[in-house]
């Protein structure tokens, strides 16, 4: 008798939540230790040991206000980012073997403050400015709500049905269900902040409408769709980023093949290829050009996948797509071989002469990164590598627009809690420059 796989149960999160007991122990193991490393290596700098000591202590609302001063996505976060590279990855007790659940103790405290409707912070005093944000992901709503707090009036305009961005959309459930990224949007809302959603710049949103009725601008655009294989067949491939989203959004509706290929090897391949092997196919291999060493995904992602029975060709770039009567019977590769370094700094990859083969498959999925953010070319923006250019204050080149994101991300890997950095410093450098202003004003 077949298994029914019940979507809700093998995508649901992943690590279940602490238990008080759990939580007060995993807290009282910790040093607190000063000029604490884990704090250095958090890109939004929160002060671990203090929101760690307040769980101790028992003071789960200034533990969460804590984090949430620091990192206003602080339950996304606590889901998301990749603390053992990070924060945890810093933790003396390394050297013992067992970090302490840094990850999983924000998750506690922020968890505590949203499942019972508490809000830590108000709106600031109103100033009179006003702001437009484009894009409701991390960045965009992270920028929203540190001007609310410093009273500023802010407009979020968001092109899809939801706000939250990858939270909400692009996220595996099994890292953050699509409840979590939107609490912590309603948090924002509360802060005075208003959010209009299916408004697009360019279609239904004028970039003259919005410089005319804001004071300051700051674009969170995110990237664009999965680029194209440019291969015979591509009619039949999936969007990665689709993929995953469907299996958030109505995971009873999608589809999986028995046989599924995902090529790309970043954190979107693992989780396309998660969702393809929980969902019941009973094959999944990721391809990809280049080897193991030159992957993008985290090293806990690549582990992770691999103890769900993924399967790994490397060396391996697609050449076609086969089909037979509209459907995928196969995908067609050719080996490759590492030469000299290319523009990323990882030995290109080049096609073995006479080595195709074909991987047996009834779906392939696609997850090789996103193009560059097209809103730079629409408002005539400089750019570098394609992403959209800022200075330190992450001005754009057109004065009063800032940007923060993936949209800004030419160097360093593209991450939420970059995202959410991004955003809090560029609602200070508008702050500053309000200050600034209205000091001038004064003078005046």
């Amino acid at each position: 008798m077949q298994q029914v796989i019940k979507p809700e149960e093998v995508l649901k999160e992943y690590h279940p939540p602490l238990t008080d007991h759990e939580a007060l122990v995993e807290a009282h193991r910790c040093l607190y230790c000063y000029d604490a490393p884990c704090t250095h290596a958090c890109p939004t700098h929160i002060d671990i040991p203090k929101f760690i000591k307040k769980i101790a202590s028992g003071n789960l609302v200034g533990s969460a206000r804590t984090i949430l001063e620091a990192n206003l996505m602080g339950a996304t976060c606590a889901r998301v980012c990749p603390v053992e590279e990070l924060c945890e990855g810093a933790c003396v007790l390394n050297a013992e073997g067992k970090p302490i659940m840094i990850g999983r103790l924000q998750r506690y405290a922020t968890d505590y403050v949203y499942g019972r409707g508490m809000d830590v912070f108000s709106p600031g005093p109103p100033t009179g400015k006003r702001v437009a944000v484009i894009g409701a992901g991390p960045a965009g709503l992270t920028c929203a709500g540190e001007l609310a707090k410093l009273g500023h009036s802010v407009t979020v305009f968001e092109k899809r049905e939801l706000p939250g961005g990858l939270s909400t959309y692009g996220i595996i459930a099994l890292r953050e269900p699509v409840e979590v990224a939107l609490a912590e949007v309603e948090m924002v809302r509360r802060l005075g902040v208003e959010i209009r959603t299916q408004m697009e710049l360019g279609r239904n949103l004028s970039w003259e409408e919005v410089r005319a009725g804001f004071d300051a601008v700051f674009l969170s655009v995110g990237l664009g769709t999965v680029p194209a294989l440019e291969i015979p067949g591509e009619e039949h491939v999936l969007d990665g980023l689709e993929f995953i989203e469907a299996s958030k959004m109505n995971p009873h509706s999608l589809k999986v093949g028995r046989e599924v290929v995902v090529v790309g090897a970043g954190n979107t391949a693992m989780d396309c290829a998660t969702i393809a092997k929980r969902l019941g196919a009973e094959r999944v291999t990721v391809v990809y050009r280049r080897t193991e060493r030159e992957m993008t995904a985290y090293d806990f992602e690549y582990r992770f996948v691999k103890n769900e029975g993924v399967e790994f060709r490397f060396l391996a770039q697609p050449v076609e797509v086969l089909s037979e009567n509209g459907q995928v019977v196969g995908l067609k590769c050719v080996r490759m071989s590492l030469g000299a370094p290319d523009a990323s700094g990882r030995p290109a990859p080049e096609p073995v002469p006479g080595s195709e083969f074909v991987i047996p498959c009834d779906q392939v999925v696609k997850a090789i990164g996103q193009e560059k953010p097209w809103v730079a070319q629409m408002l005539g923006l400089e750019t570098e590598k394609g992403f959209i250019k800022v200075n330190q204050d992450y001005e754009t080149s057109l004065p009063g627009v800032y940007a923060g994101g993936d949209c800004i991300r030419a160097r360093g890997s593209a991450s939420t809690v970059m995202a959410v950095q991004d955003g809090k410093l560029a609602a200070f450098a508008i702050h500053r420059r309000f200050a600034q202003s209205l000091g001038a004003a004064a003078d005046d």
